[in-house]
């Protein structure tokens, strides 16, 4: 049981949650950058405008990529499986 072993795992757990996240997180993003710039524009100062437009396209994102991100867990889900014995052993 090497520690490198646990290293590995976490570092690809962070990588596999960062990844999940960043797809949700970077349309909501993409989308209130540029309504800000739209608010900037016109000069509306309504704090609530920028809210429901980043909540749609997260939600969107969330359930276009519902598949993939199963997927993602699943996969590595399967290797921390497959890893079982060289931990113990």
């Amino acid at each position: 049981m090497d520690p490198e072993v646990f290293v590995d795992i976490v570092r690809e757990a962070l990588w596999v949650v960062t990844i999940l996240v960043a797809a949700s997180i970077l349309p909501s993003l993409a989308v209130g950058l540029i309504v800000a710039v739209f608010q900037a524009a016109t000069s509306i100062n309504e704090q609530t405008l920028s809210f429901l437009p980043r909540l749609l396209v997260t939600v969107v994102a969330l359930a276009l990529g519902a598949h993939w991100g199963l997927e993602k867990l699943m996969s590595f889900f399967r290797h921390l499986v497959e890893l079982i014995p060289t931990v113990i052993g």
